[in-house]
């Protein structure tokens, strides 16, 4: 009798671990991707160390180039986090 009960706990016990394990690497995996978002942040801050007058100017091709660039970078962030 002892032993069947003893045998339930240690299967719960089990189940129980698996739970907090999983919510736990998902919790960890967030928290590195936030992480490493933010660190990708550092430096394209307005400007990025030019003032306006020193920085060229950029023709309407170039602009649509760069935000053509820029949203082709954030769709493969979006899809390698899957």
């Amino acid at each position: 009798m002892l032993s069947c009960e003893a045998e339930k706990g240690q299967s719960m016990n089990q189940i129980i671990n698996m739970i907090i394990r999983q919510v736990m690497r998902q919790l960890i995996n967030r928290g590195v991707s936030a992480g490493f978002d933010q660190a990708s942040k550092i430096g394209k801050g307005k400007g990025a160390g030019m003032d306006e007058e020193t920085k060229p100017q950029m023709t309407g091709a170039e602009r649509r180039a760069q935000r053509q660039a820029r949203q082709s970078m954030k769709a493969m962030r979006r899809i390698s986090k899957f």
